[in-house]
This record gives C-alpha cells, sequence and structure tokens, in this order.
C-alpha cells in the first residue's frame, strides 16, 4: 500500500505538471482543476485505481481546493469550495420579459461557449443590467428594480423565457439560495434554477478612442428597413452580406447589394463630423430593426473593428465586417432615356400574381412598353402554365421588352411605400432603376437598382 506521504507527494506532482502544461498561477490551476479521486484499492490486475472526474459546472464556482481523506474508504479526494452570492432583487415580469425577448435574439442556438447559452444579471443601484452575447455581437439592456445587493449571475435564458412568457404582470422575486441555486418567487409558487458565476462570461468590447455619430433612431430604422434585405447571404462575399454605412460632412449613405439587386439610402438631413466607411453585418442590424423607431437619438460610435449603438436602455456592441466594399456606383447606369411610371400598388399586385405562373427556377417575367400600355407576362414551358396581365401607365421612350427575377422586383416595390413608382431602363441587358414618385420625407432618397435576366424568345 501507498503511505499517506506518497499520496499527497503524488498530488503535488500533477498540480505541477498542471502549472507547467497550463502556464498558469496556482489560483487559476486550483479554480479549473477537475474533482480528482486516489484510491489504494486494487483491481482485478491488481493496480491502483485512479478516478478522473470532470468538474460539476453547474454546482458553482470552484474557489478554493483542500485536501481531506475519507474516513470510511481509503480514497484521497481533491474537494471543492463553491462561491456563495448573496443576492435578492424584486423585479416586474412584464419588464423583464419584455428585455429578454430583445436580447434572446442575440443567442444562437449552438454556442460554441456553453456560457453563451445564459443571460447575464448584473445588480448595482437598484439597477439590473442583463446581457447577452455570441462573441461576436453583445447586447444589454438595464431595467429598473428593488434591491440593496450587489453582484453578478448567469442564468440559462431558455428556462428563463418559457418560465417568464407564463406569468401575467406581476412582482417577481430572485433570490440565490444555496450553492449555485436561484429561486423565483411569484404570486403562483417558487421556482428554483441553477446559475453560474457572472465572471464566467465572456466581457464586453470597449472601443478606444472611437469616432462618434448622433442619428435620430426612426432615420435609422428606416435605413436598416429600406437596405438590409438586399443584403447578399454568400460566406465566399462576407463584405456583401452586410449594410455599407458610408458616413460624410455631406450625408450618411447606407448601401445593400447580393450582385442581382442594389439599393442606396441616402438622407442629407443628417451628417457625420468625419468620414466614415463601414460595414455592419446583419444579426446585429435586424436586432436593431427591431427595437428602434421612437423619437430618442441613437449615438454610434465606431473604429476600424467595433460599432457601439447606445439608444435609451440598450448597447449593443458589435464587430464589423473586415473588407473592402465593392464599387457600388460604377454599376448604377447613368443615362437611361426611357422611362415608366406607374401605380405601385397596381404594379406589384399584377407582379405577385403573374409570378405565380413563372417558371420555379428562374421566376421570369417579362415587361413590355409601349405607348401607355404596360404588359406583364410569366411562363412556364416545363408545365404549361402561362399568364398574361395589362397596366395603364405613362412611358416615355422606344418599345421595348425586358425581364426581370419576380421575386427581386416584388421586394423592392414592398419596401416602397409611394403610391406612384419610376422604373428607368436604357437597354434590355442594363440594370432598370427604381425610385418613389413621392412619399419621401425631405432629404431622403431612395435608389435600387434589379439586374435583368435573359428572356425566353
Amino acid at each position: 500500500d501507498i503511505s499517506k506521504n506518497e499520496r499527497i507527494a503524488i498530488v503535488f506532482f500533477i498540480i505541477s505538471l498542471g502549472l507547467i502544461a497550463n502556464k498558469c498561477s496556482i489560483l487559476n490551476l486550483l479554480l479549473k482543476l477537475p474533482m480528482l479521486f486516489y484510491s489504494t484499492q486494487k483491481n482485478i490486475n491488481n493496480q491502483p485505481v485512479f478516478f478522473d472526474k470532470k468538474a460539476i459546472n453547474n454546482t458553482g464556482k470552484m474557489l478554493i481546493t483542500k485536501f481531506s481523506k475519507s474516513l470510511n474508504s481509503n480514497i484521497f479526494v481533491i474537494e471543492p469550495f463553491f462561491n456563495k452570492i448573496k443576492m435578492k432583487f424584486i423585479v416586474s415580469s412584464s419588464q423583464l420579459l419584455k428585455q429578454l425577448q430583445v436580447l434572446g435574439g442575440v443567442i444562437n442556438s449552438n454556442n460554441t461557449l456553453p456560457i453563451l447559452d445564459n443571460f447575464l444579471f448584473e445588480i448595482s443601484e437598484n439597477q439590473l443590467k442583463v446581457s447577452a452575447s455570441d462573441l461576436e455581437t453583445t447586447m444589454s439592456a438595464v431595467v429598473t428594480i428593488e434591491s440593496d445587493s450587489t453582484g453578478s449571475i448567469a442564468i440559462s435564458a431558455r428556462l428563463l423565457l418559457d418560465t417568464l412568457k407564463t406569468f401575467p404582470d406581476q412582482p417577481l422575486t430572485f433570490k440565490t439560495e444555496g450553492d449555485s441555486i436561484i429561486e423565483i418567487s411569484s404570486d403562483q409558487g417558487k421556482y428554483d434554477m441553477a446559475y453560474f458565476g457572472g465572471d464566467e462570461f465572456p466581457k464586453s468590447v470597449s472601443l478606444p478612442s472611437p469616432s462618434k455619430t448622433v442619428i435620430p433612431s426612426s432615420i435609422l430604422a428606416t435605413a436598416i428597413s429600406k437596405t438590409i434585405f438586399a443584403a447578399g447571404n454568400d460566406d465566399l462575399r462576407p463584405v456583401m452580406s452586410g449594410v455599407f454605412f458610408q458616413f460624410s460632412s455631406e450625408s450618411l449613405t447606407f448601401v445593400a447589394t447580393d450582385a442581382h439587386k442594389l439599393v442606396k439610402y441616402t438622407r442629407t438631413d443628417v451628417t457625420a463630423d468625419k468620414t466614415a466607411e463601414f460595414i455592419m453585418p446583419k444579426k446585429p442590424l435586424n436586432l436593431l430593426k427591431g427595437v428602434l423607431g421612437g423619437e430618442e437619438d441613437v449615438i454610434i460610435e465606431y473604429n476600424d473593428a467595433n460599432a457601439k449603438f447606445t439608444f435609451e436602455n440598450f448597447v449593443l456592441i458589435c464587430r464589423l465586417i473586415d473588407g473592402k466594399y465593392p464599387n457600388y456606383e460604377a454599376v448604377i447606369p447613368k443615362e437611361n432615356p426611357n422611362k415608366l411610371t406607374v401605380d405601385r400598388a397596381s404594379f406589384q399586385n399584377s407582379v405577385r400574381r403573374v409570378s405565380i405562373f413563372s417558371s420555379k427556377t428562374t421566376h421570369q417575367i417579362r415587361l413590355k412598353m409601349a405607348g401607355t400600355e404596360l404588359n406583364i407576362s410569366a411562363e412556364d414551358l416545363d408545365f404549361s402554365n402561362k399568364a398574361d396581365e395589362r397596366l395603364s401607365c405613362d412611358y416615355q421612350g422606344d418599345d421595348m421588352q425586358i425581364g426581370f427575377n419576380s421575386r427581386f422586383l416584388s421586394e423592392m416595390l414592398s419596401n416602397l411605400t409611394s403610391s406612384e413608382v419610376l422604373i428607368e431602363m436604357s437597354l434590355p441587358n442594363r440594370a432598370g432603376i427604381l425610385t418613389p414618385i413621392d412619399g419621401t420625407d425631405e432629404g431622403e432618397k431612395i435608389t435600387m437598382l434589379v439586374m435583368p435576366v435573359m428572356l425566353n424568345n
């Protein structure tokens, strides 16, 4: 049998190896060290048995370790002592749910780090700051609470959201109970769930010496909704999978394209102090689109790598797409002698109906302009389906036929609010440009470009 001193020597030898391998401090090692069990009992081959169990993450943060010997067996144990976080606060269930539903959009369904499946709760001075992150995007919101506690914990996002959705509006009391358990008390009962130490949650990125621009919330929300649908989904061209922000002392411009369609949204009534260009990913923009629209201003801070949006009680920080955006001005035709003016709603409804009969592969529809008549047609030769409609219009230019992808055309028309739309064209193999005739604010300009498709003669 191995003596007690020999067993202690073996344990410290293991610790020494860990220090060398991880190049970390003794405290760091002890924080991450799994529970080790060493037994002098013999197995069937008369060999010592060594057990190595993974640290149990859902039982709390390991702060200190101690060595002890079981009284009824010859097992040498390294025991964890857990962090007991004392926290209690009262919050409105509806207010908390409203904020968490917004932040829940940040969390991915498959996270590389398990801690990212949680909301981070940070309490300070009667305010609860809730954060969610996927490492690329971090969003936080502040909720007013009743509390004299301070501290931070991480709680399962899915479990908490599912629970809050079932409550009517009422005050809820959150209180930590024992090791790694938080108790929620409502009018209906009590509910326990596990929590993690807040220091395990990734820290949000700081922006040293950022540039700053202030934009009204409604203008930014409109800019996002008018452009984001045109952004691409091609992973091989990441710069085209986001929205290009172009700030100058004369105007703010937002551009999105997937090489088949392009949208350029410009505001001359809002400007920036410095010229800046960066590409925003779609995910944080969709999050902003869902919560923006009030009367408040949005403070945008940005550098070469990250952008930060601050408004109301929300803060969103995201990583920018790295790369140079293509020269979109080069693909917008400057000479377009053929001009078609048509009622937007009638045109959109006709495109939707006719497209049902188009090829499911190309979604091609044909526009034929002559005089004051616009003919819209589609045909699916594989199934002998065909549709043809006529609309009255105002057309100036040579008689011509041009083909478009009905999905792209319908998307653009649905993102305009004008009563009439102007379509400018030059040749059947050149892009068409859509602009609203009316319905725009002063200083607002929208240009939409759609590439044609080859007609089947």
